[in-house]
């Protein structure tokens, strides 16, 4: 059974999917490069070859909202065009992932995550 927080994350998640998908659509990217992208974030999956300490880690790099607002940064700030779809695609695929339940890891196993057990 899902607790408040963890039902208010995952509706908080679905806004944010919305949104990125909204920008996305709203400057007219490429279909192609979002679906080509979409799933692009989970390469950080490759740090659970090494043990699961060094996967939780390297997954949790790629699945943290840090890295799509550095990119939406250099679009803003430094004038990187290829960076706001790029950004976009990226805060789709976390914010899509928490809706389903897949948060941030921790390092005693992949199906542990901030917002409870995975039991799929």
């Amino acid at each position: 059974m899902e607790t408040m927080p963890v039902k208010f994350q995952k509706v908080e998640s679905l806004a944010i999917l919305v949104l990125a998908c909204a920008v996305y659509c709203h400057y007219g990217y490429s279909r192609s490069l979002f679906l080509l992208l979409i799933l692009a974030p989970d390469i950080f999956f490759a740090g659970y070859l090494i043990n699961p300490k060094v996967g939780a880690r390297v997954y949790n790099t790629g699945h943290v909202y840090a890295a799509p607002v550095v990119l939406l940064s250099l679009y803003y700030f430094a004038g990187v065009p290829l960076a706001l779809p790029i950004s976009m695609i990226w805060t789709a695929h976390i914010a899509f992932d928490r809706v389903l339940g897949f948060g941030l890891k921790y390092e005693s196993g992949f199906k542990d995550t901030h917002l409870g057990k995975i039991t799929q």
